[in-house]
């Protein structure tokens, strides 16, 4: 018969327990690495400029024109976090499903914000890009929305701002926001102008 030292025992058990503990900080230590790693992004949209930033470790990183919301359906401000992007979605609107494809208007991305129901998309009314058009949403080209949709994450921050302030002139310069006049021939044969910030 075998007799076996309680001391032995225990100072097996105790190395055991010792590398868990060893394994288990260099998990925590090496997230904690990757996280410093990671860039820290940030999007400011500036809804009198017509704008979007992206940001990267505090520094400008990509300067693109958007379309915000009309006057009627504005875009909400302040600051929100990106919780989900989808490839190729599907639009949902009351009443209406529009599968993906040309005619889906919001085009080949979503970016949804934790503001419900808000997000930056594409569209399919590139025109629009530039003016207060859509229903609150920010919209983007195909081309740069494909472009920042590969660059960004859940998590990221976007700041939607109204008004201009001291960041959004520095990022978009100091200029007061552009109105643009159209002119356009009614069938009457008399013109109008149509003004949009």
């Amino acid at each position: 018969m075998r007799r076996t030292d309680g001391n032995s025992e225990l100072k097996t058990k105790a190395s055991l327990v010792l590398a868990i503990l060893v394994l288990a900080a260099a998990r925590v230590h090496a997230q904690e690495q990757a996280a410093q790693a990671a860039p820290a992004r940030q999007i400011i949209v500036s809804i009198a400029d017509r704008k979007l930033a992206l940001i990267e470790n505090g520094e400008v990183t990509k300067i693109y024109s958007v379309a915000v919301g009309k006057d009627t359906t504005p875009s909400p401000t302040g600051t929100f976090t990106i919780v989900n992007r989808l490839t190729n979605p599907t639009y949902y609107h009351t009443g209406m499903v529009v599968p993906q494809g040309p005619q889906n208007p919001i085009g080949t991305r979503w970016i949804g914000l934790s503001q419900k129901g808000y997000g930056i998309h594409g569209t399919n009314a590139p025109k629009s890009i530039g003016k207060a058009a859509s229903h609150g949403c920010i919209r983007m080209a195909k081309k740069d929305l494909e472009e920042l949709f590969e660059m960004v994450r859940p998590g990221d921050v976007v700041e939607i701002r109204g008004e201009r302030d001291e960041q959004t002139a520095a990022i978009f310069g100091t200029a007061e926001p552009v109105v643009v006049a159209t002119a356009t021939a009614s069938t009457d044969g008399n013109s109008t102008t149509e003004a949009t910030r």
